[in-house]
């Protein structure tokens, strides 16, 4: 069956907000208040400068997403682009929506010459995540991503 790829809209809301929050518990085992995961959607839909949301659409059923958003490189005198929120529904997995979605970021990233890259964080543990990335040409930048997260509202559920 053919997979689209669309820009996100507000009629995709509730999809991905409920994607993103599997996402969390299947990858980092963290419970995300729905309401509040929600609004984050919503908030991004209605301003681009947050980031840009695609979703993978098959026989109209939302079948995976991917997020982008920006960060400014003094080093490259360009932006990278950071792609987040990315999941594929159970049932679509191993089925080429990943590379889809990664693929059409990818075009649109290439055709802005201030965009110097593509990055994205993933768990240490989700070594089938990783590997689907490194087919897809992604490779370990060295860096360690740290946080220290001042809004209390994300609870990690293992120790």
């Amino acid at each position: 069956m053919d997979i689209d790829i669309r820009p996100a809209t507000e009629r995709d809301i509730g999809v991905i907000a409920a994607n993103n929050a599997a996402l969390a518990l299947e990858t980092e085992h963290r419970r995300l208040a729905p309401e509040l995961v929600r609004a984050g959607v919503a908030a991004a839909l209605a301003d681009p400068e947050k980031g840009r949301y695609f979703v993978a659409d098959r026989a109209g059923d939302v079948v995976g997403q991917i997020m982008h958003t920006y960060e400014w490189s003094d080093w490259r005198n360009g932006c990278f682009w950071w792609i987040q929120s990315v999941y594929v529904l159970q049932s679509a997995r191993g089925q080429g929506v990943f590379r889809r979605l990664y693929e059409h970021v990818r075009t649109l990233a290439r055709a802005q010459p201030e965009v110097c890259g593509l990055r994205l964080y993933v768990e240490r543990e989700n070594s089938r995540a990783q590997q689907t990335y490194r087919q897809c040409g992604l490779v370990d930048s060295g860096y360690l991503v740290m946080e220290e997260d001042f809004s209390g509202l994300v609870a990690r559920t293992r120790s």
